[in-house]
């Protein structure tokens, strides 16, 4: 049978399939292999189906037939609880590696730097399923039409994504652990990550004001590592500080297009909770909008629009060497942080069904979760570098690509009937 091209091109730069050969078997005396299972599992996150039915459904009569064959939901679960998760870490780790010699991982804008987000979401919140890693806590909510409080299991996931490449690529992530606080869950997936790959791959770690914590900046130096976090209420005396030394006129205003950006600098500002000198950058971006308003007289309503200005103040912290740079780099910095959650979480949950419980055993939800990760980036590697790169005019989704993965194998399958 003629291989699909996302197949064939995985194997072109990755050598994908030996990777996943290697993986080690978790089971005995398994039915279907390893390799068959992820390749099930892995595919079917690609294409974007939410649960392990629909992809046994795919491969008993779908698109998937040819590829794959029959095989179960269950043996899927079965398989998957049984896998350690550490083969797979180790997988996205290698793929990682390659994306680094193949250049992808430069940046213009960050002017070489490569600058990894870190942040948590929460997943697969439920009040009837659990299992032993499961994490609780006591939610009113209302059921049939009355209020009642009862407990709610739920996981939370912390992920580190570069954020300075041309599109998101996610380097790792880890669960956190029932007891174990989302800066301590980073900060072990990052020295993790540290050890595997090494320091060549990542050189600025930047996150919410959560991340802005003594320790953890302490434990971000000793990895070698430039950081910058958002600064506020939770480190009130440091925020008060700059508070006050920024009520002047401000370093520098830039005109961009459709908004104003005014900065204040402030190189030495003392940090009590850290005992040292950090570096603060205040930020108002001033934009202009239009505002609809409502008016009624005698009985009839009109709409009209009003120009108003919206203004939004930030504060970042960070130990950053300027030199002759323009402080405006920390607000870029630390701004390049939200594409983990408008870009990284928002498509993995709308539209690749991270949040979808389709297996809540311990092991099997960590092993599938970091396959839909894998498989989300490597076809958004497809999507981007393979796709959009050569369309001409109009292009298609992302969305609409996982769905032309489906199709493609689909074709595949009908011209070997």
């Amino acid at each position: 049978m003629s291989r699909h091209r996302f197949e064939a091109y995985l194997d072109k730069v990755f050598g994908f399939s030996d990777l996943v050969n290697a993986l080690p078997e978790g089971r005995q005396f398994p039915q279907h292999p390893w390799k068959k299972v992820f390749a099930a599992v892995f595919l079917g996150a690609a294409m974007q189906i939410p649960s392990l039915l629909q992809i046994e459904a795919e491969c008993h009569a779908g698109a998937l037939a040819k590829r794959i064959g029959p095989i179960s939901d269950d043996t899927l679960g079965y398989a998957l609880e049984r896998q350690s998760p550490e083969p797979v870490f180790e997988l996205s780790c290698a793929i990682a590696r390659r994306l680094k010699r193949n250049g992808v991982l430069r940046s213009a804008w960050s002017r070489g730097l490569v600058v990894g987000a870190m942040d948590g979401i929460e997943i697969c919140s439920s009040f009837a399923r659990c299992c032993e890693a499961c994490m609780e806590r006591e939610i009113e909510h209302k059921v049939n039409g009355e209020m009642q409080t009862d407990i709610q299991y739920y996981h939370r996931i912390v992920a580190l994504t570069l954020v300075s490449t041309p599109f998101p690529i996610p380097l790792g992530v880890r669960f956190q652990k029932n007891g174990e606080g989302e800066v301590a869950c980073a900060l072990a997936l990052l020295q993790d990550l540290v050890a595997r790959l090494g320091r060549r791959y990542l050189d600025v770690l930047v996150g919410d004001a959560l991340y802005l914590q003594a320790p953890f900046v302490k434990e971000v130096e000793r990895l070698g590592l430039v950081w910058g976090f958002t600064l506020k209420e939770n480190q009130p005396e440091l925020l008060r500080e700059a508070e006050q030394f920024t009520q002047g006129s401000p370093t520098g205003v830039q005109a961009e297009a459709g908004r104003e950006i005014r900065y204040w600098h402030l190189p030495e500002v003392d940090w009590p909770v850290g005992d040292r000198q950090v570096r603060v950058v205040k930020t108002v971006r001033i934009e202009p909008q239009r505002r609809v308003t409502v008016r009624e007289k005698d009985g009839q309503r009109s709409k009209s629009k009003t120009a108003v200005t919206q203004e939004s103040t930030n504060f970042y912290v960070t130990n950053f060497e300027l030199g002759s740079i323009s402080p405006l780099f920390i607000h870029q910095l630390s701004r390049s942080r939200w594409r983990i959650d408008t870009e990284v979480f928002q498509t993995l949950t709308t539209d690749c069904h991270l949040k979808h419980p389709a297996v809540h055993q311990t092991t099997a939800l960590v092993v599938l979760t970091m396959i839909r990760f894998l498989a989300y980036t490597l076809s958004l590697l497809f999507y981007q570098r393979q796709v959009r790169s050569h369309a001409r005019g109009k292009c298609e989704t992302f969305h609409a690509f996982a769905k032309s993965i489906a199709y493609g194998f689909a074709i595949l399958t009908a011209n070997t009937s």
